[in-house]
């Protein structure tokens, strides 16, 4: 099954999950949730909600309200500000300081997690590429990456840089992985070519005008080239790197490696 679900498959008893963007378009866990859904035979459906980041507060007071509303997943630009907005967060979202899946309980009350990083890692992995021991520049300081960087520090990566427009956001993030992570050689600068893992945390490269990540006439044939971007798939940056002759991954593996953990973590499965 493709994971579609016709307006005559949902019913009273449906269900009903949702994804929070702004903006919404360049989603795609509305089909990868409904094809594990369809797979393990759950009465459920998951819908694009495009709000804005002055809206978002209103919008989780109101799905507090939807007794058949399950939960949902949370992303750009929403992940860090809906860490206070949940009324309760695990380990990881307290950890990394952002949310991007949150479950709805009967009473109302919303928790939060956050599973970019492991699923990240996952999709890393299943790409044939061992982190543990890779020298990693990360482009991003917010919610997705921050989660990846934690979650790279926890695969054991030699050492990690993170680069980030503003130079205070990339150091804050740098002095929490060294808190949790003491033996971590990390820095909030550094040079490129000198990287084996180059990840893109961050938004650049949605939109036709943006400004790249990282270097593009730095990138060389012995780098893997990792995108958070699910839309388009292939980004100007990872368009480079294969034309650099770099090993690459797209987005939308980080997704599919963690949708069934955000299906669990909601009360899907």
């Amino acid at each position: 099954m493709d994971g579609t679900i016709s307006a005559a498959g949902i019913t009273g008893r449906t269900r009903v999950y949702g994804i929070l963007a702004d903006p919404i378009y360049h989603v795609k866990a509305p089909a990868v949730m409904g094809a594990l859904f369809a797979r393990h035979g759950v009465d459920g459906v998951l819908v694009p909600l495009h709000v804005t980041a002055d809206g978002l507060a209103a919008v989780m007071d109101g799905l507090r309200h939807l007794r058949n509303f399950g939960g949902f997943i949370a992303t750009v630009p929403h992940k860090t500000t809906m860490t206070g907005l949940c009324d309760a967060l695990t380990r990881e979202a307290e950890q990394i300081g952002a949310v991007n899946c949150v479950r709805r309980e009967a009473d109302g009350r919303m928790i939060g997690t956050m599973l970019d990083g492991i699923g990240f890692v996952e999709a890393l992995r299943a790409s044939g590429l061992e982190p543990r021991g890779r020298n990693a520049a990360l482009a991003g300081a917010g919610g997705a990456a921050s989660a990846i960087a934690f979650a790279l520090a926890e695969a054991g990566v030699a050492r990690l840089t993170i680069l980030n427009r503003t130079a205070g956001r990339a150091q804050a993030l740098v002095d929490r992985l060294r808190a949790a992570y003491p033996t971590l050689v990390v820095a909030a600068e550094g040079a490129q070519p000198d990287h084996d893992l180059l990840v893109n945390g961050t938004s650049l490269g949605m939109r036709p005008q943006d400004a790249a990540p990282f270097d593009l006439a730095a990138l060389h044939d012995g780098q893997f080239v990792a995108e958070a971007i699910m839309e388009p798939e292939m980004t100007p940056l990872l368009a480079a790197a294969l034309a650099a002759g770099c090993r690459i991954q797209k987005g939308l593996p980080m997704l599919e490696r963690q949708i069934a953990l955000m299906a669990r973590h909601m009360g899907a499965l």
